[in-house]
């Protein structure tokens, strides 16, 4: 009973109070700024939501991104935030933060470099969803690899190709990235036609095909703007080529390109262009003129 009564009277009761009131300061101090930080993050994402929805992101894709976003943004202001308050509180308690400080280094030290590729992979991937630059749904070519984009998360970004293989990319190791379907797309076809076809009206048949898919009620919603043909693009070996091209929707262009092609090839063959095909002709010098005449004027084998 002497010793807690001699503890009691040690007891630096002025000082115990104003480091308690400190303590309280400092506890209102983090749930003020705490709610601060709610009501900007708040803001940011419907800030960012109503960007992705102005950019014709798909429906819920906008809002999850940003919800993703403004999670991880909290998580790390919030464990900020609560290490700060309680180093603050540890030291009105009389400890030493100083050795936990120099620990906390050594430690975060050692971990930056066991778990750097880990932290490369989520910063690039926090940029990336950050700048919207590929989202779910969209087709795009990853380091040289095409497909649809079927998963977006802070660490990888997931690829499934048209033979259904799935591919998986660390967000830090993606060097290129091509997003075929960012607000609008396009087909773009090459057509061929014999040498002796007059590419005038090969031309306005292309324009007339397009106008008309245009007036289609399926497929002409699925445009924006009418065909646009380039004109002749080169000769090849058997074909005078001719370059065109057609906007759509995103990740229409295929459909509609295989209709326009279809009825390309309907056009032509009602208008008698010819869509030529690899040929070859056997030239065997001088003889070959008396040659190939024995073998045409030979009279044929009585049976």
């Amino acid at each position: 009973m002497d010793l807690l009564t001699q503890y009691f009277d040690n007891v630096q009761w002025q000082d115990l109070i104003f480091s308690g009131l400190r303590i309280l300061l400092i506890l209102i101090m983090v749930w003020v700024v705490s709610g601060i930080i709610r009501k900007l993050l708040q803001r940011l994402e419907q800030a960012l939501t109503t960007r992705g929805h102005a950019e014709g992101e798909v429906p819920g894709e906008a809002a999850k991104r940003a919800e993703t976003l403004v999670r991880l943004l909290r998580q790390g202001i919030v464990i900020l935030l609560w290490v700060m308050a309680i180093l603050l509180i540890l030291r009105q308690l009389g400890v030493d933060i100083a050795p936990i400080l120099a620990s906390a280094g050594v430690v975060g030290l050692a971990v930056g470099f066991g778990a750097q590729n880990l932290v490369r992979d989520v910063i690039s991937g926090f940029f990336m969803i950050l700048e919207n630059q590929v989202r779910v749904g969209d087709v795009a070519i990853i380091n040289g690899t095409g497909g649809l984009v079927e998963r977006i998360n802070f660490r990888t970004i997931v690829l499934r190709d048209l033979s259904g293989i799935v591919h998986t990319f660390p967000n830090g190791t993606i060097t290129t990235l091509a997003n075929m379907t960012r607000e609008w797309s396009a087909f773009v076809f090459e057509i061929g036609v014999a040498y002796k076809e007059d590419t005038d009206k090969v031309v306005d048949v292309l324009k007339a095909v397009g106008r008309e898919l245009r007036e289609d009620p399926t497929f002409g919603s699925l445009m924006i703007g009418d065909v646009e043909i380039f004109g002749v693009d080169r000769f090849a070996d058997s074909a005078v080529v001719i370059k065109g091209r057609t906007k759509t929707l995103p990740i229409k262009q295929w459909d509609v390109g295989r209709e326009y092609q279809r009825r390309v090839k309907k056009a032509f063959d009602a208008a008698g262009i010819e869509i030529p095909f690899p040929h070859v002709s056997v030239y065997f010098g001088q003889d070959s003129r008396p040659f190939l005449a024995g073998i045409v004027e030979q009279p044929p084998a009585k049976s």
